[in-house]
């Protein structure tokens, strides 16, 4: 059998002695594409960013593509949701997408050909390639988000994590990035932090919802059960036209 990509056995991790995660098991399989949501300050980010080694919990064992988080660096792609890139630094859009590049290059050489024809792929693939030469401080906010969505791609990656990737971009990119997502889901495992239901009725093919534990469903549907489970209170969903909407029932806010 093929061992997981994602393995997460009885994690616990906490701030200051304050548990953001606390038993959490998830088993991400390849071609997975996983969406995560979950109220803010449930844990999310802090769950992706254990699965990049960026954070060691307290307790509980997690294996990223059948190793250490972190050692894994060369086939995971990364989307932060803060990117905190200081606007007046020098850089290109171009040269920010070819960081992205980083765990394949030797360390005594700098970035060849194929580091070059993948950055260029990358930028295509974002509709960014018109703006490579622009400063990082002289696009939107909405274009540096595609950049440092490139910057990922560039990396080649196995797996993809992104944490809210269209908080800062149009509505007409959002459609053309899960679009874009959906074909790469096609040789990549995808994880997406999103509040976005869209995402999960028209992309996913599971979901997990956080919110200090961590409820997971191997198909593309959340239930009563599952969001009152997460959200601690009483919601529907609710349709109309192609979007679902979270609704609150009426309950007692104590």
């Amino acid at each position: 059998m093929t061992p997981p990509v994602v393995d997460a056995q009885d994690v616990c991790f906490a701030y200051d002695g304050c548990f953001v995660l606390e038993d959490v098991h998830l088993q991400v399989r390849r071609g997975e594409f996983l969406a995560v949501m979950g109220p803010n300050g449930g844990g999310k980010t802090t769950l992706l960013k254990i699965l990049l080694g960026l954070l060691v919990p307290q307790r509980g064992v997690v294996s990223v593509l059948d190793a250490t988080p972190g050692k894994a660096s060369r086939k995971v792609g990364y989307v932060p949701q803060q990117t905190n890139i200081h606007l007046q630094f020098p850089i290109t859009a171009e040269d920010l997408v070819l960081l992205g590049r980083l765990p394949h290059r030797r360390r005594t050489h700098g970035f060849g050909p194929m580091d070059r024809e993948a950055a260029c792929q990358a930028l295509h693939r974002v509709g960014m390639w018109p703006f490579r030469r622009r400063r990082i401080g002289q696009l939107s906010g909405g274009q540096r988000q595609r950049v440092f969505i490139a910057r990922a791609l560039a990396n080649e990656p196995e797996l993809l994590l992104l944490d809210e990737p269209t908080a800062s971009v149009d509505r007409e990119f959002q459609g053309a990035l899960y679009d874009l997502l959906k074909t790469l889901n096609a040789r990549m495992t995808i994880i997406v932090v999103s509040h976005d239901l869209t995402v999960l009725s028209s992309y996913a093919t599971s979901v997990a919802c956080v919110n200090r534990r961590l409820y997971y469903h191997d198909r593309a549907e959340l239930t009563p059960a599952m969001l009152e489970s997460t959200y601690h209170c009483p919601i529907e969903l609710v349709t109309h036209g192609p979007v679902p909407h979270r609704v609150l029932k009426e309950h007692d806010l104590s």
